[in-house]
C-alpha cells in the first residue's frame, strides 16, 4: 500500500518543471527564514534529488547566526549532521546522494540541532510525513516522539504532496510545520 503511494507522489513531485522548483524554493525559503528565532543555532537541511523541493535558496540566505549542516547517513538507520558550506568537500554516500566528507562521530547528533528541514514524499497537516521508507529520520528523531522542540522539525514540500490522511505507524515522528510553495502549516495546531 505505501509502495504504491510513494511511487504516485514521486511522480507528482517530478512532474514540477525546473521553474517551478525554483519558484517553490523561493517561497519556501520565505517561509522557513520568517521564523527562524534570530538568535540563531544549528539548521539542518538536505541535499535535493528526485525532485525533492531544492534547499539551496535557503541555504544561501540564511542569517549568520544560524549553521547550515547536512546529513551523514550513519549505522543503524541513524543520522548526523556536519556543518558545510559552498565549496566544502562533499562525498557520495551508499545511496549516490552528496554529503560532507567527514566521519558520523566527528558531526552532530540530531539533539544539537535547532531545527531541520526534512524531504519528503507526502504529509498530512496534522505532521505525518512519508518519507522514502528507510527510517532514518524517524531513528535519528525518536527522542522527539511526544515531546516539544528543539529541534523543531520542519517538512519542505509541493502543496501536492499534501494527503488527506495517513496511517500512523509506531515510529512516525511528526513534523511541527510544513512550508510548501503556498503556505506554512503549523501542524501542533492540526491536531486533535
Amino acid at each position: 500500500m505505501r509502495q504504491a503511494l510513494r511511487a504516485e507522489l514521486k511522480a507528482r513531485r517530478l512532474r514540477h518543471t525546473p521553474a517551478a522548483r525554483m519558484a517553490a524554493a523561493e517561497a519556501v525559503a520565505g517561509r522557513i527564514l520568517a521564523r527562524l528565532p534570530a538568535d540563531g543555532g544549528y539548521l539542518a537541511g538536505y541535499w535535493a534529488s528526485g525532485g525533492e523541493l531544492p534547499l539551496h535558496v535557503l541555504q544561501m540566505r540564511l542569517p549568520p547566526a544560524w549553521i547550515w549542516c547536512l546529513p551523514v547517513v550513519g549505522t543503524e538507520r541513524q543520522l548526523r549532521f556536519a556543518p558545510w558550506r559552498g565549496g566544502d568537500e562533499l562525498g557520495t554516500n551508499r545511496y549516490g546522494i552528496p554529503e560532507p566528507m567527514l566521519a558520523p562521530e566527528s558531526c552532530l547528533a540530531p539533539a544539537q540541532m535547532h531545527a531541520v528541514v526534512l524531504p519528503l514524499l507526502g504529509f498530512t497537516r496534522d505532521g505525518l510525513r512519508l518519507g522514502m521508507g528507510g527510517g532514518y529520520y524517524d531513528a535519528s528523531f525518536a527522542f522527539r516522539q511526544g515531546a516539544n522542540p528543539p529541534p523543531l522539525l520542519i517538512g519542505a514540500g509541493y502543496a501536492a504532496q499534501q494527503l488527506d490522511s495517513l496511517e500512523a505507524a509506531d515510529w512516525d515522528v511528526r513534523l511541527d510545520a510544513v512550508a510548501t510553495e503556498h503556505e506554512w502549516i503549523d501542524c501542533t495546531e492540526n491536531r486533535a
